[in-house]
């Protein structure tokens, strides 16, 4: 899924691309995508670009006032074309979810792997109307999100420090890898309790968020839509990449595999070297 950096790095790449063009049409190739029906798709047809913002993970497309919004998921993705094709798109046939064509035939396909369908899209006059949005928490990267906010937002959460990580209510914008990611770089357990970490250690997932991210939005910043996902792979320390040495200490980075989902980590680094059990309970083997 992409998270933060990437969906930057799509914003500022789209925002570049299509400055100054107009909304020649917007096509559905599959129905469920969007999620609202007034206004219509139709309302973007003939309409200039007005910018491209982040939201969390949300990409926004402001055209004359109604907004684009979408939200890749797991599975889903952006795809670039300098000429897209004019084909008809048939509902239910291959990949293709949305596809947004410029006036000078540039545009891209918001597209979807696999049989689970997550990839959501919204034609709105106001973000808020988009509940993902409404509900959001605060933005890690925005520069009012001192270490003050921080430690006050996880004052007496009894709930683990990767979930809240996670947790979009919480926190805008961090996903599973880099909440692997910050956690590793402040060497503490993703099963750690938010609200009992001592002030050092606030201090240090602090400074790790911020640098995490910031390193990320950098490493992301000007690359294509087609390059971004084997960027980010490249970039990890620890997810993705169990079996393999830590980058810092040596030691085997090890994985906690849910129904759903995996984490990565180093004993060495962030647990005092004792594995985590491998399984739903969170708490370490004995």
């Amino acid at each position: 899924m992409p998270e933060l950096p990437e969906v930057q790095a799509l914003v500022d790449f789209l925002a570049e691309r299509t400055d100054g063009l107009a909304v020649a049409s917007v096509e559905l190739a599959s129905f469920s995508v969007l999620k609202t029906f007034d206004p219509p798709p139709a309302a973007l047809a003939g309409g200039m670009v007005d910018g491209w913002s982040r939201h969390g993970k949300f990409l926004d497309l402001n055209v004359d006032g109604i907004h684009l919004v979408f939200h890749l998921a797991r599975a889903g993705w952006l795809r670039w074309s300098e000429a897209l094709p004019h084909t008809v798109m048939r509902p239910g046939k291959g990949p293709i979810a949305l596809r947004v064509r410029f006036d000078d035939d540039s545009g891209f396909d918001l597209t979807e792997a696999g049989t689970k369908k997550s990839l959501a899209a919204y034609i709105v006059r106001d973000v808020n109307e988009v509940p993902g949005i409404a509900r959001l928490g605060p933005d890690p990267m925005a520069d009012g999100f001192d270490e003050d906010t921080f430690a006050g937002m996880i004052e007496g959460r009894r709930t683990q420090i990767k979930g809240l990580l996670r947790d979009q209510e919480f926190l805008a914008g961090v996903g599973n890898a880099y909440s692997d990611e910050i956690l590793h770089v402040a060497r503490l357990s993703p099963f750690a309790i938010a609200g009992s970490l001592k002030p050092a250690e606030v201090e240090r997932l602090y400074a790790a968020l911020r640098d995490t991210l910031a390193g990320a939005v950098v490493a992301a910043s000007g690359k294509p839509a087609a390059e971004l996902k084997d960027a980010k792979r490249e970039g990890m320390r620890v997810h993705g990449r169990t079996g393999q040495p830590c980058p810092v200490c040596g030691d085997t980075v090890r994985e906690v595999s849910f129904a759903d989902s995996s984490l990565q980590y180093c004993a060495t680094c962030q647990t005092a070297g004792k594995p985590l059990a491998d399984r739903r309970m969170s708490r370490l083997l004995k």
